[in-house]
């Protein structure tokens, strides 16, 4: 016997409000659902052969070529079809949906279509906060728990739309947005695993770093900001790993709040998160050393459609002109990291976006009080490369084709590092705008490595103006508008019409 939800037919909506109230009441029938069964059978009850709740979807129909504002980079279908994608999280994406909704309704003059679709919601994300259930399974329940509700199907939660592989079948709907339902659902549960928050919690703009002394001295920043009275930058909380919140003094704790509570240790990648009302916050990550740690973070990030991200790290001079504290402005990248080379080739330039590069040379220059040619003393704008050999300096140097010092040298690079690349490259596959200002820490070809004493007074003397660099950079980002901020550079042909 098969158990689901009253199924909700189609219906047409020419109100944004209404529609993500139906998406809304979809949605939380089918997890009431999922979770009542779910209870149930964990206590040995009955539940039914096939237990399913479906995710609801959006649907749009044009018969007209598009004639959105041209300076617009989304909110618009490329041309006359049916356009469709499912929906989760509303009450996480809310803002997100409406705006969405809002702009497909005043660019096409048509109604959006809510109703419940055929992809089935996966047992395992319908649990709240908090649920452990498994663990109190049996092994044989356990196994017929497989039979009973719908588990993940990867199959579902593949990158083609993303990666520009994805071709309808005939008949089929294109797609509304760069992930479905069961995609993002998959990345907000590893989200939680790796940086030990809540996805709620984060924030529109990210910071990435590959060191924890930048995150120490983030989570000293959080502390001070909360600690004042003042409407700094408009903050109302400080969350770390455990979902631990610190709110902004004179400010009642929330609902929820008396749940955080700090790990016993670090989760993999922690995630740090100046809170504020609009989510136009600050997230920090520590993303740890190599570019599959840079990959797997952003590959989950990315459902959240922050409106930037910037890495902010240290590299390896290549230029003997360069010195140590020294500051780099990628704009341009050689990747020789591979994490990538299946999902976006190598021959795709990864351009500068002019808004992100102009709002890090600014800061740099605000916060150092150095302009023009004077900056020029301590910062350097160029190509940075990324490899996935961190010693790359011990690879052989004779009878080989071509050396890391020679295609560095062909190649103009500035700087080296094994994170970047990967991250711009990420953003520049899932339309995020990224950036990149790193910090010279060693210059291993002229021999200059950090002695420990160096190292220390290197790191008292650089990270704490380093971090403010990338806050300031945030702010001005946040006061040019978004608007401004997605650029039509990381849009395809036949683009999806989501941000």
């Amino acid at each position: 016997m098969s158990s689901e939800p009253a199924f909700v037919a189609p219906s047409r909506f020419d109100d944004p409000g209404r529609a993500l109230a139906q998406v809304r009441a979809i949605y939380e029938a089918g997890i009431s659902h999922l979770r009542d069964a779910l209870h149930r059978f964990v206590a040995g009850e009955e539940v039914g052969s096939k237990v399913r709740a479906c995710y609801p979807f959006v649907r749009v129909h044009t018969d007209t070529v598009a004639r959105a504002d041209s300076r617009l980079s989304y909110g618009f279908v490329s041309g006359p079809g049916t356009y469709e994608t499912t929906l989760t999280r509303p009450d996480l994406f809310a803002n997100y949906y409406l705006e969405q909704f809002r702009l497909l309704l005043k660019n096409h003059h048509v109604s959006l279509e809510i109703g419940t679709g055929t992809q089935p919601i996966p047992v395992h994300f319908s649990f709240a906060e908090g649920d452990h259930v498994e663990g109190s399974l049996s092994a044989e329940r356990r196994q017929l728990m497989r039979d009973v509700f719908d588990l993940p199907d990867l199959g579902a939660m593949d990158d083609g739309i993303a990666n520009g592989t994805h071709e309808p079948r005939r008949g089929e709907a294109h797609p509304l947005s760069l992930f479905t339902a069961p995609r993002v659902d998959y990345s907000l549960h590893r989200l939680r695993h790796y940086t030990g928050t809540a996805p709620e919690h984060f924030q529109n703009f990210v910071l990435f770093t590959n060191y924890q002394f930048y995150i120490d001295e983030f989570v000293r920043l959080g502390h001070e900001t909360m600690a004042s009275s003042a409407h700094a930058q408009d903050y109302v909380a400080f969350v770390e790993p455990g979902n631990v919140v610190t709110r902004r003094a004179g400010m009642p704790p929330l609902p929820g709040d008396e749940h955080g509570a700090a790990p016993p240790r670090l989760p993999q990648m922690p995630a740090y998160h100046l809170v504020r009302p609009d989510n136009a916050g600050i997230t920090m990550v520590n993303i740890g050393v190599g570019p599959a740690n840079a990959k797997t973070i952003t590959d989950h990030i990315a459902v959240l459609r922050p409106h930037a991200w910037i890495m902010l790290g240290h590299c390896a001079g290549l230029r003997n002109t360069q010195q140590l504290g020294d500051y780099v402005l990628a704009h341009g990248y050689v990747r020789e990291d591979h994490v990538l080379d299946e999902e976006l080739p190598l021959w795709v330039p990864i351009p500068p976006l002019a808004e992100v590069q102009v709002a890090i040379e600014s800061a740099v220059a605000e916060i150092t009080q150095l302009k023009g040619y004077e900056l020029k003393r301590l910062m350097r704008t160029g190509t940075v490369a990324s490899t996935d050999n961190r010693n790359w300096e011990l690879l052989p140097s004779r009878n080989v084709p071509t050396t890391p010092e020679r295609r560095f040298s062909q190649s103009r690079a500035i700087a080296l590092d094994m994170e970047s690349a990967t991250i711009a490259a990420n953003g520049f596959r899932f339309r995020v705008p990224y950036g990149t200002l790193l910090c010279v820490s060693d210059k291993p070809l002229h021999g200059e490595i950090k002695l420990p004493g160096m190292a220390n007074h290197f790191y008292r003397e650089r990270v704490d103006q380093h971090l403010r660099i990338g806050i300031r950079a945030v702010e001005l980002l946040r006061q040019q508008g978004t608007e401004q901020l997605h650029s039509r550079k990381l849009r395809s042909f036949a683009e999806v019409a989501f941000q």
